[in-house]
């Protein structure tokens, strides 16, 4: 490995500002997310935690600073210079809250679209389909099978098939850099575990996963490193159980019964 190169990518964020009519919702002067291999990002509601995954993923514009994307290879991407169609295809990924885009597409279509590439396209859409479907029909089946769901030929119904289909997305993708937020709102626990493993799973593999996530236990148990926010800047950095203990997080966020 030549000095350029590191073993997984990572996310700076540097003079990163934000406000909507007139409040500033984040003020962040400088964050590296991805230099551990789970990253938790912490905070009470209002501290400006989705917004700066928005902004990483350029979907809201930022007002000041710059969001660079440092890759294995020593590459580096500003991808606060890009737009938002972009970020797929420079290996930076991140969950839906509220999934809302496989009413009308089957499993199988839903997760060949989100795999499709330029290169996939071809006069006979057919084709390049049946095509698609054959190159990743063992991870899809892999995937599928994982998390429980039936026919691939129908249609996700429920909110949490919906949830659970945007993160075997995600998975399937195998970015540099997956953010994922609230993946596990809503879900059981016995699921919740299942997503936890195929997290950790992907994160051995090399992806740089950043969680937004309001269940502490996820946040204790899979993250390597906690970034913890609150009135939009980061007030710490550290490891889950220096985090778990700090006063100013109990006051702040968790409560007594936490400390």
């Amino acid at each position: 490995m030549t000095s350029s190169e590191r073993t997984r990518a990572e996310i700076h964020v540097r003079g990163a500002k934000k406000s909507f009519s007139g409040r500033t919702v984040v003020d962040v002067d400088e964050l590296v997310l991805g230099d551990s291999a789970v990253e938790g990002l912490l905070g009470p509601n209002g501290a400006g935690k989705t917004t700066l995954m928005r902004m990483i993923m350029h979907s809201i514009p930022l007002d000041e600073g710059t969001v660079t994307l440092h890759k294995r290879d020593g590459s580096t991407i500003t991808l606060s210079e890009l737009p938002p169609h972009q970020m797929v295809s420079n290996g930076v990924v991140k969950s839906t809250q509220v999934v809302s885009d496989f009413d009308q597409l089957t499993i199988l279509d839903s997760l060949l679209l989100a795999l499709a590439t330029p290169g996939d396209e071809s006069p006979i859409r057919w084709k390049a389909e049946r095509e698609l479907a054959k190159k990743h029909e063992e991870e899809i089946r892999h995937q599928l099978d994982r998390f429980g769901f039936g026919n691939p030929n129908e249609v996700a119904g429920s909110a949490g098939e919906k949830k659970l289909l945007d993160i075997v997305r995600c998975l399937l993708l195998k970015p540099d850099v997956l953010l994922l937020d609230e993946p596990t709102a809503g879900l059981p626990d016995d699921i919740t575990q299942l997503v936890m493993s195929a997290v950790r799973e992907l994160a051995l593999g090399g992806t740089s996963v950043v969680i937004v996530e309001h269940d502490l236990e996820v946040i204790w148990e899979l993250c390597d490193e906690v970034t913890f926010m609150a009135e939009g800047r980061v007030l710490m950095k550290s490891d889950p159980e220096t985090i778990r203990n700090n006063s100013l997080v109990v006051e702040k966020y968790l409560g007594a019964d936490h400390a």
